[in-house]
């Protein structure tokens, strides 16, 4: 097992005496408080978020930005990436070896799947005093409920990269291939089905792109509000949105029409995200939908194969009901934990090291590299041209996915220097955060969840394994859509009706519940 650990970490643990690395005052360098020309080491290990660099590189610790990083913050980093894609597997193997870095990141909370029950084991330190004296930064800008989601039992074991808005996903689209349909921004879901089948007959490969796993699927199932991931108040039960049978199958159905006419890939159950992006970049895709915030990278991308592409965000369609929309995310990103083991004044530098990502120095180099390189100065203001050419998009990319400790949202002292970022923040603020579907959730997760896991949703935007394969089945016709009731009760016999007990009890008892309403 450790073997195979090796594949994914680099190097052995980092060892060393601790000096310092960070000032805490937001104009204040990185590197004040250290003695002398000492430098804080420590390993961490982070997930390559799909970055073309991060998963092709060699060893990322000698690549030129993760260099610079340690040149400003005076650290020596041993940092080890972990595929996206094998992401939980490869954290569970990292654990179950006991070769821990002195800092983790994990792609959610505290108690998520990826973090296999080390926060509950006591793996990690509690922060709560650490944090309060050595990150005044971080303790007044991190929003309660993304601490919520990295505690555990009343107490803060992960620092979060936090959402200050959780609604963030759009419906994009092809606007010049809209523009030669002749129709209208889709209303509803007949309008949607429409677009697409105008689309079709354009010759367009993919009109809507889907992905595996119904990732990103919200535009058709958040019409119904059926989010398979999610829970809802039921009478007076909590139950999962899939059990509202009616509106499951209207969008089982939907589906089932887009894929029987060609609407969406044949091979939709099994398109990765690498292929899903490459579909979309290449021009193949008239609709999809994906993070808000990716709309400047879309455009660029599709503007090296087709210059005249042009891609808008437009308000999702809306259901019988009139719902419609995406999924609110939690209020974290990634989250970092510190391994028990690490000294006490190790973990210090640690936290001020983090507290320094939130101060201008570090917003500057994140989002625009180094001066006289990447930006120049100009009568104190930035002039930075965002790169076009995909290897330089991806090496963008890459360095900022070293920002650990910031708000998610978007980065608005970019983003408002280019007429696409300016777009962006004009979408996010008028049509994303309208939309959001709420639900009930549970941090940490529900016990029983680890007692049935084909019955506990595989993320925040995946449905059950049970469930996600009915549907597949049924939109394939191997199954029938009027047979979804029957899913439901295999649901509730395999083990389903104990999630809803412990749901609606810990709902009803208010522990560690956070509940979020619709958007619209």
């Amino acid at each position: 097992m450790k073997k195979m650990l090796g594949l994914t970490m680099v190097c052995a643990l980092a060892v060393g005496t601790v000096a310092g690395c960070g000032g805490t005052d937001s104009g204040q360098k990185a590197g004040n408080g250290t003695k002398g020309d000492e430098k804080l080491k420590f390993s961490l290990s982070m997930a390559t978020s799909g970055n073309k660099v991060a998963e092709k590189s060699a060893d990322v610790n000698q690549e030129k930005w993760v260099k610079k990083l340690e040149e400003l913050t005076k650290t020596d980093l041993d940092i080890r990436m972990i595929p996206l894609k094998d992401f939980d597997q490869k954290m569970s193997l990292m654990f179950a070896s006991n070769e821990i870095p002195d800092v983790v990141q994990n792609v959610g909370g505290a108690t998520t799947k990826g973090m296999s029950g080390s926060v509950e084991a006591g793996v990690f330190m509690p922060l709560d005093e650490l944090l309060k004296e050595h990150a005044p930064n971080i303790m007044k800008l991190v929003p309660k409920e993304a601490w919520q989601e990295t505690s555990f039992n009343g107490k803060i074991y992960g620092i979060p990269s936090w959402l200050s808005n959780p609604s963030r996903r759009a419906l994009f689209v092809r606007a010049d291939l809209l523009a030669k349909t002749g129709l209208p921004a889709p209303k509803t879901v007949d309008d949607f089905l429409n677009v697409m089948r105008a689309m079709k007959k354009l010759g367009v490969e993919h009109p809507y792109q889907m992905r595996e796993n119904f990732k990103y699927a919200d535009t058709i199932l958040g019409a119904y509000d059926v989010l398979p991931s999610q829970f809802e108040v039921q009478g007076d039960q909590v139950v999962p949105k899939f059990y509202d049978a009616d509106n499951m199958m209207k969008a089982l159905q939907t589906f089932k029409t887009m894929f029987d006419e060609g609407l969406i890939p044949k091979d939709f159950a099994s398109i990765s995200s690498t292929d899903y992006g490459k579909n979309i970049e290449s021009g193949k895709a008239g609709m999809w939908s994906a993070n808000a915030q990716g709309l400047s990278n879309y455009r660029s991308k599709l503007k090296n194969v087709l210059p005249d592409g042009k891609i808008e965000i437009i308000p999702s369609p809306r259901g019988p009901e009139g719902r419609g929309g995406h999924l609110l995310y939690s209020s974290i990103n990634t989250s970092y934990y510190i391994n028990s083991k690490v000294p006490k004044e190790k973990a210090i530098q640690i936290i001020k090291f983090f507290d320094w990502m939130t101060t201008p120095e570090a917003e500057k180099y994140f989002s625009f590299g180094i001066e006289g390189e990447t930006y120049t100065m100009e009568n104190g203001k930035v002039k930075f041209t965002p790169p076009t050419a995909p290897e330089a998009i991806d090496d963008d990319g890459f360095r900022s996915m070293f920002w650990f400790i910031h708000d998610m949202v978007y980065n608005k002292s970019r983003e408002e220097l280019t007429q696409d970022g300016r777009d962006m923040m004009q979408y996010m603020d008028t049509v994303v955060s309208k939309e959001g579907l709420g639900s009930v959730r549970f941090v940490p997760a529900l016990e029983s969840f680890s007692k049935f896991p084909d019955l506990a949703p595989q993320g925040d935007d995946v449905g059950p394994k049970l469930i996600i394969d009915h549907m597949i089945k049924i939109i394939y016709g191997k199954e029938a859509v009027s047979d979804w009731p029957k899913v439901i009760e295999e649901y509730k016999s395999k083990g389903g009706n104990e999630i809803v007990k412990e749901a609606t009890e810990r709902y009803k008892k208010k522990t560690n519940v956070i509940v979020s309403n619709n958007r619209n």
